[in-house]
């Protein structure tokens, strides 16, 4: 530790630290615009300037460190000040430098209101300008349908281009031109695509780039503020929705070092819109084929006379995706009233089974665990799609040093450079022969992902058992540490297996149940299966997709912002998200439909409010009453998977998901998804050209 004097208090910090943080760590505020925590150092906005004692000029404090420092020659601890005539008279020339070509946007601006250069402005700056020439002017670049721009406002603090080449893996952007004919812009003014590119928006600390699907829609002031999780990806990234009134706003990002640090992908922040279009908003019941307009009684009523007509062994549930732990719990205590074992949240066919042991379905080593890896082995995945977060946190990690990966399965054009191993099961089978296994074997800390694709297949118990002896073989479980760790892709997967919601004894999985082996067929927003002719549907959900337009019964439910429900996400880590808005029309929370459904069923549920619910769901699996805490599986869960055996397919292993935009029926209903979606397209169809 180097001790410092900062404004006349003496500490001690780390010699890495830069002045910056040393001043800060003493609790002075100290001005910035392009420095950032979690990107590169580059000093060029200045606004950070400090003096130090000995020196005759301010100093940016953000590209000095404190190891830097010259010692004094009497060996007392060198002095910085933050607040003197000095740094006062340099912060007011650095403002006024950079207000000179500044445009008065501020009453136009999307930014107004929570823009770091009018806060510093306001702070820091004078409140005259001596600039009297005419002001530079940029042409606004086309980047793409999420990011708008207006480049005469940049002050070019390059936040945007090291996110962009550090962070998202994708250089798409960059600087033309010299001096003040310098500009940002992507090359040949393409649209990027990055899947974490809107985060420029939250970096940019002026108005240059802003939210195209938001801009000119509300004030920051005008909106109530609500801290949720996202759904969009089993990675449980935090985020705040914003809302006016009924209608969802906007969501942005919260930061959380554990899951997503301070990033969310593009789908989790511009879904808004399709949870306006294509709702169900109040319930329907077909009648000659067609789907009409009913009210509760009447949809209830038809599910009474078809439910009441067949045996409880005749009835059975299919859970989505997007699917709470309240309502998942309710569904299954209904159908085990009716003595029913068919239920099964697995509708992607997956092979995944909660009596191998939680730890054969969690991300074992944990999203943060990430970053203690020295070498990685993907299996049957591509993270940048079905993860947009967590592969930023690879990237990180891989850009760290030293962190070799391998991929088995379809090659994919990640943010990181790896090692092509194949494509098959028999490529995992073999693999301790491979180079890359010594490579695996030397690492203290070696993770071995797999894909939620492997098990969704005919032999997906073959090829998860393969990999879990892998990862034995490897040295991926230790005291301390176990490697082995499962991607999903479903945010209501891990809670669905802890609750237990796959077939019991003599059930019908989801692939038998859409089949139609069954008389009544619930599902709880299950849009991603398809279902035969025969059964009686009953659809509880959001959107009018697959599953609704399956339906002989819907019943209108509530999107993950409308409602108060428990995540866990891929590491198994216990989430709440809160309710900050509210259904429309007549949609009403999935577990209130299932608590009036029982009653009208003669079943009735022992619950009549969300706490009570909780509460028996507590007392049944107590690990979800821990939010934001990891219930860890047991490593020897992993070697009872490995001894499953089994003889795997010689097909290639796939990713789960194939359209990053397209994973769920909100995306799917949202516009903006679907540009996103065409542009991927159309790019990925240009390179294969």
């Amino acid at each position: 530790m180097t001790k410092v004097i900062v404004d006349g208090k003496e500490i001690d910090v780390p010699p890495e630290y830069t002045l910056l943080q040393a001043c800060e760590a003493a609790g002075a505020e100290i001005p910035r615009f392009c420095f950032h925590e979690r990107l590169s150092i580059a000093g060029n906005c200045r606004m950070c300037l400090i003096e130090v004692v000995g020196i005759p000029k301010p100093q940016a404090s953000c590209a000095m460190g404190v190891k830097d420092l010259p010692p004094n020659k009497d060996g007392s601890p060198k002095t910085l000040n933050t607040k003197t005539p000095m740094v006062k008279k340099a912060r007011e020339g650095v403002m006024e430098f950079l207000l000179i070509n500044h445009p008065l946007d501020c009453p136009i601006c999307d930014q107004g209101g929570e823009c770091d250069l009018q806060d510093q402005a306001m702070a820091y700056g004078v409140d005259a300008s001596r600039y009297q020439e005419n002001k530079r002017a940029v042409e606004d670049k086309y980047i793409g349908p999420l990011v708008k721009t207006i480049m005469t406002r940049c002050i070019h603090c390059t936040r945007c281009i090291r996110f962009s080449t550090e962070v998202a893996g994708v250089p798409e952007l960059g600087a033309i031109g010299r001096g003040e004919d310098m500009e940002i812009t992507t090359y040949l003014e393409h649209a990027m695509t990055s899947e974490l590119q809107s985060n420029v928006v939250d970096l940019c600390p002026v108005g240059a780039l802003t939210s195209k699907p938001y801009a000119f829609a509300a004030r920051p002031w005008e909106l109530n503020k609500t801290q949720s999780v996202d759904v969009m990806d089993a990675v449980g990234s935090a985020i705040r929705i914003d809302t006016r009134g009924r209608e969802v706003m906007r969501i942005l990002p919260r930061a959380n070092e554990d899951v997503n640090e301070e990033w969310i992908s593009d789908k989790t922040r511009h879904v808004v819109d399709g949870l306006r279009t294509q709702r169900l908003d109040q319930p329907y019941v077909r009648v000659n084929g067609r789907l009409q307009s009913a009210s509760w009684a009447e949809a209830f009523s038809n599910v009474v006379r078809k439910a009441r007509a067949t045996t409880g062994k005749r009835i059975g549930a299919i859970i989505g995706d997007l699917a709470g732990a309240e309502e998942m719990f309710a569904i299954k205590d209904l159908l085990g009233r009716f003595s029913s074992a068919n239920v099964d949240a697995r509708q992607d066919g997956s092979a995944i089974d909660p009596r191998w042991g939680r730890a054969s379905y969690l991300f074992n080593a944990t999203i943060a665990g990430i970053e203690q890896a020295d070498a990685l082995l993907i299996i049957g995945a591509n993270p940048r799609r079905e993860a947009a977060v967590l592969n930023a946190r690879i990237r990180k990690r891989w850009r760290a040093g030293n962190f070799p990966i391998g991929l088995i399965g379809e090659k994919a054009d990640l943010t990181y450079s790896y090692d092509y191993l194949g494509a098959g099961a028999e490529t995992l089978a073999d693999l301790g022969s491979s180079k890359f296994a010594d490579a695996l074997k030397a690492a203290e800390r070696p993770l071995v992902l797999v894909g939620a694709g492997v098990f969704a297949r005919k032999d997906g118990a073959a090829v998860a058992s393969l990999a879990a002896k892998a990862a034995i073989e490897l040295g991926a479980l230790k005291d301390g540490w176990n490697g082995f760790s499962v991607l999903h892709t479903a945010a209501s997967r891990v809670a669905a297996l802890d609750l237990g919601l796959v077939p019991g004894a003599g059930g019908l999985d989801a692939a038998q149940m859409a089949a139609g082996g069954l008389d009544v067929l619930f599902l709880l927003g299950a849009d991603e299966i398809e279902v035969a002719p025969g059964p009686f549907v009953v659809y509880i959900g959001t959107h009018g997709d697959r599953g609704a337009h399956r339906a002989d019964v819907i019943l209108p439910g509530a999107a993950y912002p409308e409602k108060s429900t428990i995540y866990v996400n891929t590491e198994g880590r216990v989430q709440m998200a809160n309710r900050a808005a509210f259904p429309p029309g007549d949609a009403r929370e999935d577990w209130a439909i299932l608590r009036a459904l029982s009653d009208a069923l003669g079943h009735k549920l022992p619950y009549d409010s969300l706490g009570t619910l909780r509460q028996a769901m507590f007392a049944a699996h107590p690990h979800l009453m821990r939010i934001d805490h990891i219930a860890a599986g047991d490593a020897a869960d992993i070697k009872k998977l490995a001894k499953l055996g089994g003889t795997p397919e010689k097909a290639h292993l796939r990713p789960s998901v194939a359209d990053f935009y397209f994973t769920n029926p909100i995306a799917r209903a949202s516009a903006i998804m679907a540009e996103c979606s065409a542009l991927a397209h159309a790019a990925t169809k240009t390179a294969a050209e």
